[in-house]
């Protein structure tokens, strides 16, 4: 869930609906690469099991898929899995629309991604609720990847309600026990380009987290 979208008339709406809405406005959303910190995190991890949470058109979940991962991919939008569907077809993908604050996907996975679970409209501690369900569904010694915008683009004017919390919001959020240990946290600057050209920066976080046992 990682899209600003401007449109007052949304504000109100939440989970499938504004998604729906969001996926149905345009033929294709995103561009179908992987998300870059994800690639980072986990190109160096044996294939196993893979849950990728909000996966919305399945850019991350096919990468996954072609490098040997069994996945499920999940996100609220009906409309996203499908076009996830046909991009993926002969890879070994189960695909699922679940609303993950009401609807979580049952079973462990030695990778649980969550890349830029953001929401221009989030209920209060949505996300921070789907983050530690989703540290519950890592298995032993598998890992838990979130990517997270830390700061808007530069050049961006507009107000938004998303939780953009720092590293360590986020792992307090989390609240892991002793059996969980840090690979991996880090601040990240990139170049952003606005919809009209204009070249900014905007921070992002990784971070990667091992469940020992």
């Amino acid at each position: 869930m990682n899209h600003e979208h401007n449109d007052t008339h949304t504000a109100t709406k939440y989970g499938e609906e504004f998604w729906e809405e969001f996926y149905r406005d345009r033929p294709q959303i995103w561009t179908g690469n992987p998300n870059a910190l994800l690639v980072r995190e986990v190109s160096d991890l044996t294939p196993g099991t893979a849950l990728d949470l909000g996966c919305g058109e399945g850019g991350d979940a096919i990468w996954l898929a072609e490098r040997g991962w069994k996945v499920t991919a999940v996100d609220v939008s009906p409309t996203a899995i499908e076009r996830g569907k046909t991009r993926a077809a002969g890879l070994d993908i189960t695909w699922a629309a679940h609303d993950l604050q009401h609807d979580f996907p049952e079973g462990t996975f030695d990778l649980v991604s969550a890349q830029f679970l953001h929401s221009p409209n989030e209920r209060p501690n949505e996300r921070a609720e789907i983050l530690r369900r989703a540290s519950q569904a890592v298995a032993v010694a598998g890992r838990l990847v979130i990517g997270s915008h830390f700061g808007m683009p530069s050049w961006a004017t507009h107000r938004h309600d998303m939780d953009l919390p720092s590293i360590s919001q986020t792992l307090e959020q989390l609240a892991l026990g002793p059996n969980w240990h840090v690979e991996m946290a880090e601040l990240i600057f990139a170049e952003a380009v606005s919809p009209e050209g204009e070249v900014g920066e905007r921070s992002d976080s990784v971070l990667r987290i091992r469940r020992d046992s």
